[in-house]
């Protein structure tokens, strides 16, 4: 199994900036992908960013590119999700995810709290 454990929630104003980070732990090595997901109170779950071990690639939702940046440390098993110019509508539970890709997550983070005000 793969463990995650996000952190670097909290609260920010609008235009502020976070750091989330993702430190994964067990039989990493059957992933070779970690990314972000976000869920508002009463609204699905929905994509942030992802990020390949083994290549180059990340992908970032339209509703994000250009204020979130997403990263990796790969000797620590860690991926960070850098963001700035927040809005209030960034406000969720972000979820950390790992998967064999980038399009095939199957492992969940516990979540951790981002809150932006206006």
């Amino acid at each position: 199994q793969v463990q995650l454990v996000e952190s670097g929630g909290g609260w920010v104003q609008a235009g502020g900036s976070l750091r989330l980070s993702c430190a994964a732990s067990g039989r990493t090595f059957s992933t070779d992908a970690m990314g972000w997901f976000r869920q508002a109170p009463g609204k699905e779950r929905e994509f942030v960013s992802a990020i390949s071990w083994s290549g180059r690639r990340s992908v970032y939702a339209e509703s994000v590119k250009g204020r979130v940046t997403i990263s990796r440390d790969s000797a620590k098993k860690t991926v960070y999700l850098q963001m700035n110019s927040l809005k209030p509508e960034d406000t969720a539970v972000y979820y950390c995810a790992a998967g064999v890709a980038i399009m095939s997550m199957e492992y969940w983070g516990q979540g951790t709290q981002v809150t932006v005000s206006s």
